[in-house]
């Protein structure tokens, strides 16, 4: 599958719903995801940050990847995010990825360690190199706190064909200038923070791993769509309303928060696994302000 085909379009990083004992509620799942592709959503992406992988077992993972590929029986791909504790349990889940029907992978570094680039690279080098799914490689030095330069994902470029995309969450958006002078068109750039969608756009990305589409989809399609056609100017009112929602995607408790908009806007539960806990008192009311605002003053598409 060719890089311009695969990755496009707005592609959740699907939250992973719980049931009220804690258990992963794969009807809700199933139906989740099922809705954002009816949105014109392009794809999922199970097991990120957003999804809380860091608190799913092994076989957790694995019963969210085979839930998502049956739900969506070749309607769009299922790009599970590839991380762990140790490379050896990221390369298992990468094969099983495969076996399980996943049409591609998001290869993220490690939890808890990070270091130099000897180590980092070689344990997404020991990923891509399980598998000849097409991959994307997650830049989030802000959540992870390791930085992939553009130089060192260019060596990964050229040393792995199948590694097909970058998801570049730094906040910085010349990163995306810098990649593309070392790349040119060798890797699709994809914006991963909600709130730089339209500047991305704007500077060459052609994909968004998104986060506040679990609340809003059609919005999220829409205005990818308006700045991908037409530009900031195009996109500017419907990105005014958003942003403040998208922001939301950019902060330390992201998940909780997205989460909640979720289940304002009759999209989900914003039930969260611990230590992560429900958002309470003042944090909770502000959260609430902006949520309720975005409510009540939601465009008409």
């Amino acid at each position: 599958m060719s890089n311009a085909s695969f990755w496009h379009g707005v592609i959740p990083a699907i939250t992973t719903p719980f049931t009220a004992d804690g258990q992963v509620d794969h009807v809700f799942l199933a139906e989740h995801a099922r809705s954002m592709i009816d949105a014109g959503c392009t794809g999922i992406v199970p097991l990120g940050s957003l999804g809380e992988a860091a608190t799913l077992s092994f076989d957790e993972k694995l019963a969210i990847m085979r839930t998502l590929v049956k739900a969506l029986d070749g309607r769009a791909p299922v790009i599970p995010g590839i991380a762990a504790l140790s490379t050896d349990e990221a390369v298992r889940l990468a094969k099983e990825a495969k076996a399980i029907g996943c049409g591609g992978l998001m290869v993220l570094p490690p939890y808890v360690y990070s270091t130099d680039w000897r180590e980092m690279g070689a344990h997404i080098r020991a990923v891509i190199a399980a598998t000849d799914l097409p991959c994307m490689a997650y830049n989030n030095p802000v959540a992870y706190k390791t930085d992939f330069t553009p130089e060192q994902i260019s060596s990964l470029a050229a040393e792995f064909p199948n590694l097909q995309a970058v998801k570049e969450s730094s906040g910085d958006v010349r990163r995306f200038a810098a990649l593309k002078a070392l790349l040119g068109d060798r890797l699709v750039l994809l914006v991963g923070m909600d709130d730089a969608i339209v500047e991305g756009v704007s500077m060459g990305a052609t994909g968004w791993i998104a986060g506040q589409v679990n609340a809003y989809p059609k919005e999220s399609v829409k205005l990818f769509e308006l700045a991908r056609d037409g530009g900031a100017k195009a996109a500017a009112e419907l990105y005014a309303w958003f942003l403040p929602l998208l922001r939301l995607d950019t902060v330390p408790k992201f998940v909780q928060l997205i989460k909640l908009t979720q289940q304002k806007a009759n999209m989900g539960s914003e039930r969260v696994r611990a230590p992560r806990l429900l958002m309470e008192g003042s944090e909770r009311e502000a959260a609430l302000r902006v949520i309720d605002h975005a409510i009540a003053t939601r465009p008409a598409l």
